[in-house]
C-alpha cells in the first residue's frame, strides 16, 4: 500500500481544526490517502497587522484645507516654457496647447476678435500657463493625455464664455483692456481656472485612487501583509520549522525520506511547497518522489535570492540542476493568484526534464482574492490525484 501523501500548508494559517477539515476534504475529492503538516503556530504573530496598515481616515490631508490638492508651498519662479530641466512638463503642456488652440480656432469668440483688439493670444495664455503650471498637484503630475487634452480645451472655453468673463473680477472687459505691459489680470484669471481644474481632478482621482486603495487593502491586504509576516518568520526560523514536518512524518514511519529507497510525496500550497522544495534539496534532503505545489513561490524566491542547499544560483542563462532527492514536481498556478510562480524556466529535474508548471482555470465563484482558493477547485483536485496515481504502490 502507498504511503500517505502528506500536506503542507501556507502562510497565515493558523486553525488547526480548519486546516485538517481542508485536508479531510481534498482527500474526499482525490481520493489519495493524506496526513495534514501544520507549522501555523511557528508562523509570524499576525493579531495587530491592522495596525501598521495606513488608511484614508488616517492619512493626512493635503495642505491648503479641508479637501484641498494645492501645494503648499510658495509659487515658484516664472520657468521656462520649454522646461529644459523638467522635459515631461513641456510634454505635458505640447497636449494642453495644441487642444486649447484648436478649441480657439473652432470658436469665433470675443478673444479672438479683430486684428489690433487688443485681447490675449494663445501664445499669452500658454505662456501664463506654463507660469502656473508646475505649482498645481494633480495636473502636473498625470500622464494621460485625454486629461490634459481636456484641461486645454475647458480653459479655452472658460476664456470663450463672455457671460462668465462679464461676471470675473478679472474677466474679459479687463483683458481687452489690460496694457501690453500688465499681464497680470490674464494670469490671475489663468490661475484661477487652472486652481479649479486641478481641484476637479484632484478629487475624482482621489475618489477613485481611494476606493480601489480600500478594496485592495480589505481584499488584499491581509492576506498579503500575512503572506510576507510568515516569509520572515521562514527565513529566521527554517530549522524549527523543517523539523515540525520531519516530526509529522517521523510519527508515520522514521525511515520515510532518509533514502532514494523510502521516498515520501507532498502536497504543498504557497509557502509550504517553499518549505517542500527547500526540504528535497538541502544537504541532507528529505527525499521525495512526487511533490505537487499550487500557489508557490519557490522558483520567485530562488531567483532572487539563492536558496543554497544543493541549488546553484540561478545565472539568467540556464535553468537550475534539481537534484536526484526531488523526483517529480507538478507546480500549479491559478491566473489571477498574485502570490503564485511558474517553475519551468528556473528549474531542471535531475532527469533532464521540466516541473511540469499547470494553470487551473480561474472560477468566478472565487473573486479577486484568489491565492487561498485553490482547495476547493476542482482541477486541483483532479492534478494532484492524476499526479500522485502516476506512481507504483508500494509493497513494503
Amino acid at each position: 500500500m502507498k504511503n500517505p501523501v502528506f500536506v503542507i500548508h501556507g502562510v497565515a494559517n493558523r486553525d488547526l481544526d480548519g486546516f485538517t477539515a481542508a485536508v479531510t476534504a481534498l482527500q474526499a475529492a482525490t481520493g489519495v490517502d493524506m496526513l495534514p503538516v501544520y507549522w501555523g503556530d511557528l508562523g509570524a504573530e499576525d493579531r495587530f497587522i491592522t495596525a501598521a496598515l495606513p488608511t484614508r481616515d488616517t492619512a493626512p490631508r493635503p495642505a491648503g484645507g479641508p479637501g484641498s490638492v494645492l501645494r503648499d508651498e510658495a509659487p515658484s519662479a516664472a520657468p521656462s516654457y520649454l522646461f529644459a530641466d523638467q522635459p515631461y512638463l513641456a510634454d505635458q503642456l505640447e497636449i494642453v496647447d495644441t487642444a486649447l488652440r484648436n478649441e480657439l480656432e473652432s470658436d469665433p469668440g470675443p478673444l479672438r476678435g479683430a486684428p489690433g483688439a487688443g485681447g490675449p493670444t494663445p501664445d499669452d495664455i500658454m505662456a501664463c500657463l506654463a507660469t502656473e503650471w508646475p505649482d498645481t498637484r494633480w495636473l502636473s503630475r498625470t500622464g494621460d493625455p485625454a486629461l490634459l487634452a481636456e484641461t486645454g480645451r475647458a480653459l479655452a472655453q472658460t476664456l470663450l464664455d463672455t457671460d462668465t468673463l462679464a461676471n470675473d473680477a478679472y474677466g474679459y472687459d479687463g483683458l481687452r483692456g489690460a496694457p501690453a505691459g500688465e499681464p497680470g489680470r490674464l494670469r490671475a484669471l489663468v490661475r484661477r481656472r487652472l486652481q479649479d481644474f486641478d481641484r476637479i481632478a484632484g478629487a475624482a482621482i482621489g475618489a477613485v485612487a481611494g476606493r480601489v486603495n480600500d478594496a485592495v487593502r480589505t481584499r488584499f491586504g491581509p492576506g498579503t501583509t500575512r503572506f510576507l509576516g510568515d516569509v520572515l518568520v521562514y527565513q529566521r526560523h527554517r530549522d524549527a520549522i523543517h523539523a515540525r514536518v520531519r516530526a509529522r512524518i517521523d510519527e508515520v514511519d522514521p525511515r520515510l525520506g532518509r533514502s532514494p529507497e523510502r521516498p515520501v510525496r507532498v502536497v504543498a500550497h504557497s509557502l509550504g511547497g517553499v518549505i517542500a522544495v527547500d526540504m528535497a534539496t538541502a544537504q541532507e534532503p528529505l527525499w521525495t518522489e512526487q511533490l505537487v505545489t499550487f500557489g508557490s513561490q519557490s522558483a520567485f524566491f530562488h531567483v532572487c535570492d539563492p536558496r543554497g542547499g544543493q541549488l546553484l544560483p540561478y545565472s539568467g542563462q540556464t535553468p537550475v540542476q534539481l537534484p536526484a532527492s526531488l523526483g517529480r514536481w507538478t507546480n500549479l498556478w491559478e491566473p489571477l493568484d498574485m502570490l503564485a510562480f511558474a517553475a519551468s524556466q528556473v528549474f531542471r529535474l535531475d532527469d533532464g526534464s521540466s516541473p511540469a508548471d499547470r494553470p487551473v482555470p480561474h472560477a468566478a465563484t472565487t473573486g479577486l482574492w484568489t491565492h487561498s482558493a485553490y482547495w476547493d477547485l476542482p482541477d486541483v483536485a483532479t492534478a494532484i490525484a492524476e499526479a500522485m496515481a502516476d506512481l507504483p504502490a508500494d509493497t513494503d
